[in-house]
């Protein structure tokens, strides 16, 4: 075969595997975010919701501070399976492109290239120790921007992005703004 093109593949290749090495990295990534939130209720009763939204979801109060009115939830966020499994096909799959095109450039290696397939679930070891980890909610609650109603509150919610999403669509919250 032409050296030019199994060069130029070699190099798609060897990019296609950098960025797949990044995409497995980033699976672990934390994306923490703090959110402004409104809820059409009074603290008390928001709080109380709060407070059995995070009992169903495993999560237990770690602290309470009363000078800031904040409350931290802590509980901890189990790994998928689903995401584990398709990373380590994805890792094989990665890694068994390069090894093809390492098998032509070096035809005298191809075994060796193709026992790399091996080190595919380490991918999958990979995001599962990694994504398995404590996480924090931390919750401030106070009245509204129209105080006088006595119907609104505002809650400032730090957790992470998929927590607060699902925050949102159960009680309903809508942002600040």
């Amino acid at each position: 075969m032409n050296t030019t093109i199994l060069s130029s593949t070699f190099l798609l290749t060897l990019l296609l595997a950098v960025g797949l090495f990044f995409f497995i990295r980033a699976s672990v990534k934390d994306r923490t975010e703090q959110v402004r939130l409104i809820a059409q209720e009074p603290e008390e009763s928001l709080l109380n919701r709060l407070q059995q939204y995070f009992d169903q979801r495993a999560y237990r109060v770690a602290a309470i501070d009363a000078a800031t009115h904040q409350v931290t939830f802590q509980g901890f966020v189990r790994p998928s399976w689903f995401l584990a499994i398709f990373l380590t096909l994805l890792a094989a799959c990665g890694i068994l492109c390069l090894s093809l095109v390492l098998s032509l450039l070096y035809p005298t290696l191809t075994y060796a290239f193709f026992a790399l397939v091996l080190l595919a679930p380490v991918a999958g070891v990979f995001y599962w120790k990694k994504a398995g980890r404590s996480e924090q909610v931390l919750l401030t609650v106070e009245a509204g921007p129209t105080p006088n109603t006595g119907s609104q509150s505002l809650l400032t919610v730090t957790a992470h992005r998929d927590e607060v999403q699902e925050l949102k669509q159960a009680l309903k919250l809508k942002p600040l703004g």
